[in-house]
């Protein structure tokens, strides 16, 4: 993925299609808080810490969105 694509969602939660150097592929919600011109920084919830994610190996990137339901 480009870096021009993933800038639009500095400061943001997203939900990330990622693919490991293994081959095994990931769908993982980040914060992201760094941008460069080969990698994402951010918080992982899979993981539960800081992580860094190379450019070249997301697959797919969307913002995360948030529903409410009401239950009465």
């Amino acid at each position: 993925m480009k870096q021009s694509a993933v800038a639009k969602f500095l400061k943001q939660q997203v939900i990330m299609i990622y693919m490991a150097k293994d081959g095994s592929v990931t769908k993982r919600r980040i914060q992201i808080d760094r941008i460069t011109e080969t990698s994402v920084t951010g918080y992982c919830y899979l993981r539960k810490q800081q992580r860094t994610f190379r450019l070249d190996q997301i697959l797919a990137m969307q913002p995360q969105t948030t529903s409410w339901r009401i239950s009465s």
